[in-house]
């Protein structure tokens, strides 16, 4: 059985070398610590950096190849069968391609069909675009969440946001006085949005008695249970407790 040819970083040097030539550069290998190194007249120079796989080392390479020229590229094989960690690379396309845009870094791959070289991203400087609506929705969500309820990195557990505390606010005051009209847990939770937390009934905590009126339902029995640390950390009911038969008299 033949041996399996072991893919090497010179192997990539080739294709692009002939990639720049192509496009009038002048190219050297091996200048001052970097892989490749191109010129075309007075334009700055242009550095590849050549890796068998995608990782955090070549981005840190990359980086700090900025300090030389604008101008970096990082090169790595066109994802195959036979190179596992190319492969990893295709899974990662899209993460991949936003990290190098963000850092201002230009990616290659290297194969060896027609396209020999393909130009993934340009190393042009990355000028955010702010996302207003996002940052809105973060210092909404941080304003109106009370305390601290979840451990930062934990995974597989409930996120204690702002709505579930408001919706177990409900489900309190409901457990506390039984069914009641929207109006009157509104005032009593001091939940501003109870009545669409009610109607949507994401949880399913809650039952509709009728038009306007509402009963805890047992999920949200269980729920108060469950997230009884979290109930004990919010503020306690600052209207009368008010039920729907009294509120019917």
């Amino acid at each position: 059985m033949a041996a399996r040819t072991r893919l090497r970083e010179a192997t990539l040097y080739g294709p692009v070398k002939e990639f720049l030539e192509a496009r009038g550069y002048e190219v050297k290998g091996e200048v001052k610590g970097c892989d490749l190194v191109a010129r075309r007249g007075d334009e700055p120079p242009i550095i590849v950096e050549l890796k068998i796989r995608f990782s955090l080392a070549l981005v840190v390479q990359g980086v700090d190849r900025l300090a030389l020229t604008e101008r970096v590229y990082l090169a790595v094989p066109r994802p195959t069968v036979r190179y596992r960690g190319s492969r990893r690379l295709a899974a990662d396309a899209p993460t991949v391609r936003k990290l190098c845009r963000r850092l201002g870094l230009g990616l290659l791959l290297v194969g060896t069909g027609r396209r020999r070289v393909e130009v993934l991203e340009e190393p042009v400087p990355y000028r955010p675009r702010p996302a207003k609506l996002r940052a809105l929705r973060l210092n909404d969500e941080f304003d109106r969440r009370l305390g601290d309820g979840n451990v930062g990195g934990t995974t597989g557990i409930p996120i204690v946001t702002a709505y579930r505390q408001d919706a177990l606010r409900c489900a309190r005051v409901l457990a506390l006085g039984g069914p009641m009209r929207i109006a009157a847990l509104r005032a009593a939770a001091e939940v501003p949005g109870a009545a669409r937390i009610l109607q949507r009934n994401v949880y399913g905590w809650f039952a509709r008695l009728e038009r306007g009126t509402y009963a805890l339902s047992d999920g949200g029995s269980v729920a108060l249970k469950r997230f009884a640390a979290t109930v004990a950390g919010l503020p306690s009911p600052s209207a009368p407790v008010q039920t729907h038969s009294a509120a019917g008299r």
